[in-house]
This record gives structure tokens, C-alpha cells and sequence, in this order.
């Protein structure tokens, strides 16, 4: 009989290779290359074939009971898709501290007040599960806790308990005794993985797992676990920092572009559920370098603040640094301005910031960023009650955004008077009330708008 192929995965990103290499070729991460044995097969396989099962049309599958129920936190329930799915497993990933098992003891609080549910943690004792409990001031009278790390054990409580809700902290942790490997391995992350996904299927419970991320910012262990599951949803935010941004990366119950937005306080998570307000709070007035923009997650529109600092450069060389927004796009934005908008940024470094924490992906925010840097360049405040948003291409032409009146609608309910917006979202766009539009074709216009608007405001 043949042995069985040899292969090799990367730990960090899990590709696969045929033979041991000191890097990896896809990471290009060293020493993270190890060997992966698959389970042996079934020797069933070589005799008859197996029975045939009945599959179902998709009429016949009833669709009568509501497959999902409320977490109790309503920024969770939004990014879900509207409540937790019975039968799902989700990975909850996070770097250390960010609030990962802050926020699932806190989904056990509510949850376990109508519905069983099991807590269990190969990281902490019950007693330290205990102090952590008491210090959220968790009080619900059906949350069970069990330490653990044995994937088998853990496998015949969940079967035994009939339980309606488990988690798993974290999946890092949890291993089978019986193989070869160490915990937190490629084949021990498969292998538990996958007992959990199988719980989750035949006793229709939903799982909760957690995941540790690498330096990367990438879930750390192979990245088919990704794939095994049914929701990934990511904890982004300054450990430091008050605020907490929970968003999906992967939703097969629901959209992924919903975030849920939380601030960090004494006794927990604490939901926001107006985030715009909570970002622009303290913003300071009449200060040059920044500018109000309104970003679309989801179905959500959410107003930010970006920031941005120029001065001289001092050893020859510019500086460039961003946060918040990509660092490719703050260098093309700054080409763009020294190119069409004659500003001389050549010998003066940039700083750009998104405050609050939030990283924004969505092209809208470029034109905010230009009116900043522009505002800070020429230390000249723009109007405090001014809103921009608007994508800015290599020739300087500012190019139309989506969902145009429902950003203005919010900028308006938070007393924004006056907008900068593309030209070419006029004839779509229905009058806002309380707000004044002002639509330009190119970075000129809208520099030269909003810094003669702060001119002739009234001293």
C-alpha cells in the first residue's frame, strides 16, 4: 500500500506546498512552513458504495421558523444581518485587548437570561472567568462555564448540555490530545474547527469562536479557516482608543458592509448608535486642516473628521504618513494637489488622520482630504459647518459618489448648513432641506469655494 502524500502548510497564511521550504513563498514569512497529515481514510471507501441520500428541493424545505434570534446588542445584531443564526458558526477575530471577550461575555449576559448557554475558555480558569463576570457585573441566571481545551470533551458536553448558544475562547487553544501536533497548529485549527462546524450543523446551535490575529492584522493560523466558517466578523480599533468598530468580512447570512461602532467604557462594550455624533464630538473651531466628510457603511451614513498637518520639511526628503485612510491614496491625493491644484508640497511633509479611530475605505473621503491638506497648507480655516465629499481622479475632476442624499439627509440632522459635492450628482439629487449645495467639477473649484467661504464670513 502507498503512503499517504506529504504536505506542507503555511501556518500564517495556509498555502500549501509539496515539499518544506524555510519561507513562504505567498507571506513570505520564514519558519512557518510545517507539515500537515491528513486524517486517514475510512476503509468503507474501498468497498460497496454508500447509500444514497434524498436531496430536497428547495420547495420542500420549510421556511416557517425564524432562523435567527436578537444578541441583545443591537450594533451586533446589525452587522449579522439582523440576529445570531441557529446553526452558524462565526469567528470573532481581534488583536489582544481590542475587547473580543469583553464583547461575547457581555453577548452571554443577554442572551443567557431566556436561552442556555455554555462559555467555554482554554485561556482562563472558571475563577478568572468568574472575577471577569462580576467586574461586567454579568448576572444571568442560564450561563454554564466550562475550562477546557480537550476538543473532544468539549464536543460531548456541547452533545449532552442541549445548550442554545456556545462560545469558544479562543479556537487557538483548543486542540486533540491525540494528535501530533501543538495547539494552535494548522491541522489542530482544521481538525477542531471542523468538529465545531459539525456540532453546529446536527444540533442547530449557534457557535461563537474567537480567533487571535498575527502581526499582520490576519487571522492568525491557516486561512481555509476562513472559509470553513459562516461569518467572520472583525474588532478594529486603538487599544488605547475609546471606540470599537465591528465590521464582516465574510456574511453568509447578511451584507458585510454593516459596521457596529462601540466605546470602551468601565463596566464594558457600550453600543453607539449615533456614531456621527460621537466622532465629531470635541472637534475644534475654526482650526486649518480640517474638514467634515460623510462615509457609507452599509446603509449607514456616518460623518468623520479628517485631519491634516503641513510644514517644512527639514532633512531634505518629505515625510508622507496617513492613518485612517490608505497610505497609496494619501500620496496619490498629495501628487494630485502639487500637480493641478499648485500647491508646493515638495518640500513639505503631510500627516493625514481620520479621527476617531476609523479606517475608511470608500473613495468619497478624497475630496475632504484634499480641502485639508489645501486648508492646512494655506493656513486658512475652512467653514466649521461645512461638509465635502467626493472622488478625486489624476486630472483633478471630482467624480460622483453613491447614496448622495442620504449623506446630506445626515448632515444635515447633525446642523450641517453648507456641502461641496461632485457636479455630476446635480441632476439626481432632490433639494435637502436646511442645507446649502454647492457643486463643483474639479479641486480648483472646491478649493477656491471653501477657503473664500471662510474669508467673507463675518469676523
Amino acid at each position: 500500500m502507498a503512503s499517504p502524500k506529504r504536505t506542507f502548510v503555511c501556518s500564517e497564511c495556509g498555502y500549501e506546498l509539496p515539499k518544506w521550504a524555510g519561507q513562504c513563498p505567498a507571506c513570505k514569512n520564514w519558519n512557518t512552513i510545517e507539515e500537515f497529515t491528513p486524517a486517514a481514510v475510512s476503509a468503507k471507501v474501498a468497498g460497496s458504495p454508500a447509500k444514497a441520500g434524498r436531496a430536497l428541493s428547495l420547495s420542500e424545505i420549510s421556511g416557517e421558523d425564524d432562523p435567527r434570534y436578537s444578541s441583545g446588542i443591537g450594533e451586533l445584531d446589525r452587522v449579522l444581518g439582523g440576529g445570531v443564526v441557529k446553526g452558524s458558526l462565526t469567528l470573532i477575530a481581534g488583536e489582544p485587548g481590542v475587547g473580543k471577550s469583553t464583547l461575547l461575555l457581555q453577548i452571554c449576559n443577554t442572551v443567557a437570561k431566556r436561552c442556555r448557554t455554555l462559555y467555554i475558555s482554554g485561556e482562563e480558569s472558571a475563577r478568572q472567568l468568574k472575577l471577569r463576570a462580576e467586574r461586567l457585573a454579568v448576572d444571568a441566571t442560564e450561563l454554564y462555564f466550562l475550562a477546557e481545551t480537550d476538543i473532544d470533551v468539549i464536543k460531548a458536553t456541547i452533545m449532552e448540555g442541549n445548550y442554545d448558544l456556545v462560545i469558544i475562547d479562543s479556537i487557538q487553544t483548543i486542540s486533540r490530545p491525540s494528535g501530533s501536533s501543538a495547539p494552535g497548529s494548522v491541522t489542530q485549527v482544521r481538525d477542531c474547527t471542523m468538529v465545531l462546524l459539525s456540532v453546529a450543523k446536527s444540533l442547530n446551535v449557534p457557535v461563537m469562536i474567537v480567533g487571535h490575529v498575527n502581526k499582520e492584522g490576519a487571522i492568525a493560523g491557516p486561512k481555509v479557516l476562513e472559509h470553513m466558517v459562516d461569518c467572520v466578523l472583525y474588532f478594529e480599533g486603538e487599544r488605547n482608543g475609546p471606540y470599537r468598530i465591528l465590521r464582516a468580512a465574510k456574511n453568509r447570512f447578511g451584507s458585510t458592509n454593516e459596521i457596529g461602532v462601540f466605546e470602551m467604557g468601565q463596566l464594558g462594550l457600550i453600543e453607539i448608535p449615533n456614531p456621527s455624533k460621537s466622532l465629531l464630538s470635541g472637534r475644534p473651531q475654526s482650526v486649518p486642516g480640517s474638514c467634515i466628510t460623510c462615509v457609507m457603511e452599509g446603509s449607514r451614513p456616518i460623518l468623520a473628521e479628517v485631519q491634516a498637518l503641513v510644514a517644512p520639511t527639514v532633512f531634505g526628503f518629505p515625510r508622507r504618513t496617513s492613518a485612517g485612510i490608505d497610505y497609496n491614496r494619501a500620496t496619490i491625493l498629495l501628487s494630485v494637489l502639487e500637480k493641478r491644484g499648485g500647491l508646493k508640497l515638495a518640500n513639505s511633509d503631510a500627516y493625514i488622520n481620520v479621527i476617531g479611530g476609523l479606517h475608511i475605505e470608500e473613495t468619497a473621503v478624497n475630496l475632504a482630504v484634499i480641502l485639508a491638506v489645501a486648508s492646512a497648507y494655506r493656513d486658512i480655516p475652512l467653514p466649521d459647518d461645512l461638509i465635502a465629499f467626493g472622488e478625486v481622479g489624476l486630472t483633478g475632476e471630482i467624480r460622483a459618489v453613491a447614496s448622495c442624499e442620504q449623506r446630506l439627509s445626515e448632515a444635515a440632522r447633525m446642523g450641517i448648513q453648507h456641502a461641496i459635492i461632485p457636479y455630476s450628482n446635480k441632476e439626481k439629487l432632490h433639494e435637502i432641506p436646511g442645507i446649502q449645495i454647492t457643486y463643483v467639477k474639479n479641486i480648483n473649484q472646491a478649493i477656491g469655494i471653501a477657503l473664500s467661504a471662510k474669508e467673507e464670513e463675518p469676523q
